[in-house]
């Protein structure tokens, strides 16, 4: 059945971009609180890195777990429950004294990223948006999660300056149920073929699993989450450490950037500036061009950049230029993951089978949080854990290569 043209910007893309904002804003800013809850609590490096890489590891396991909970019981239970539990999270860990008790209540903030990211909202955008816009639409919903990225480092970093980090966390759990206000707005139909609709989820899991191709983007997807969260949550850290000092005459000082600490949480938010436009037309290229070889593309153009940052000096200014390159390829592979998923193996189960996919993501989340807290402790800095990162991105550019493209229902045709 052809589904009926809609306007890009619709109530749901509008709702989901306010939900996905907020939501990535405060995952984007942990990395910010490395260093503070270390010093307080004389931990080394690793403690807190291995609560954010359980974070990441929880996200990956919830992810599959609330597309599927959406797709049986809907959409907006599914993220209102995915809010709770992310607040409850944040609430609880700021009464956590010991590296544990933060490791396990992170299990919590996990599972509500996963109820308020992605693998939810992209499924009900996917579905909201008509054939033609769905690739944009899928685009300017991942870029709402840069944009969060662009003031959720530096907003934490503001308000560590005025409040502890346990305060820091209930503001952020509030800003996470305020969000809630936008889910009115997060009604869509539900298209799908007749074949879609009479098909259950066990035969739609089971003829992904199948499918050679399922598996390559399953593994492909690895070194996105590797690489992401490892800048994420320590990238900050390490350019408060290894990068040059800021010239106190120079531009960066003007505009009141005059540490290493905050060009650190700075960089985290040119990320996500530069990924908005770089999701966009990531995005945009998707409706025109093979998403596979886009993929491929991004994959071996952040294996170079990332290279030839470890090769450089670490000064301020290759911090500023490795930001903004790395940014516009930061999440411009989700609206090309989603939406060969969507594109391969139809709408009706798109956020269960994107979950499964984003699973493989945050397995390479955790691997990249943890190693980096681990090997900064056995080594004392983060070259190492980088070069692996350089690996497994080309390892990805490579996977991809194989995918067959075209719709699973067509194949025999």
């Amino acid at each position: 059945m052809t589904q009926p043209q809609t306007p890009l910007m619709t109530p749901v893309l509008i709702g989901g971009c306010i939900i996905i904002m907020i939501s990535f804003a405060i995952r984007a800013s942990f990395g910010v609180f490395q260093i503070p809850i270390a010093e307080e609590f004389g931990w080394l490096r690793a403690e807190f890195s291995l609560a954010i890489a359980i974070q990441n590891l929880a996200w990956g396991i919830g992810q599959p777990i609330f597309g599927a909970i959406a797709e049986k019981f809907g959409d907006r239970r599914a993220i209102i429950l995915g809010a709770l539990v992310y607040a409850a999270g944040l609430v609880l860990s700021s009464f956590a004294v010991t590296p544990g008790a933060h490791q396990v209540l992170e299990i919590l903030v996990g599972f509500g990223i996963a109820g308020t990211g992605f693998g939810v909202i992209l499924a009900v955008v996917g579905r909201a948006a008509s054939d033609e816009n769905r690739s944009l639409a899928l685009g300017v919903a991942t870029a709402a999660g840069s944009a969060g990225q662009v003031f959720g480092a530096p907003l934490a970093e503001v308000l560590l300056s005025f409040y502890t980090w346990q305060v820091v966390f209930i503001i952020f759990a509030g800003l996470v149920l305020l969000s809630l206000f936008a889910l009115p707005m997060m009604r869509s139909p539900a298209p799908a073929s007749r074949r879609e609709l009479e098909q259950s989820m066990g035969a739609a899991l089971k003829q992904a699993f199948r499918d050679p191709s399922f598996t390559l983007i399953f593994l492909g997807f690895f070194s996105c989450g590797y690489q992401l969260a490892f800048v994420t949550a320590h990238f900050p850290a390490m350019v408060t450490e290894m990068c040059g000092p800021i010239a106190p005459d120079g531009m960066l000082a003007a505009f009141g950037i005059t540490t290493t600490s905050a060009l650190g949480a700075v960089a985290i938010s040119l990320i996500g500036l530069a990924n908005i436009g770089g999701t966009i037309a990531a995005a945009w290229l998707g409706k025109r061009y093979s998403k596979k070889y886009l993929l491929a593309s991004i994959y071996m153009a952040r294996t170079v950049v990332a290279a030839a940052f470890i090769l450089s000096p670490i000064t301020p200014g290759s911090v500023l230029l490795f930001s903004l390159v790395m940014g516009a390829l930061w999440l411009a592979t989700v609206p090309l993951t989603s939406g060969l998923i969507a594109h391969i193996y139809g709408l009706r189960y798109m956020g269960t089978l994107y979950g499964i996919v984003f699973f493989s993501h945050q397995l390479g989340s955790f691997l990249g949080v943890w190693l980096g807290g681990a090997l900064y402790d056995l080594h004392g800095d983060y070259t190492l854990v980088w070069w692996v990162g350089v690996g497994v991105g080309l390892f990805s550019a490579i996977v991809h290569l194989p995918v067959r493209e075209r719709a699973l229902n067509l194949r025999a045709a």
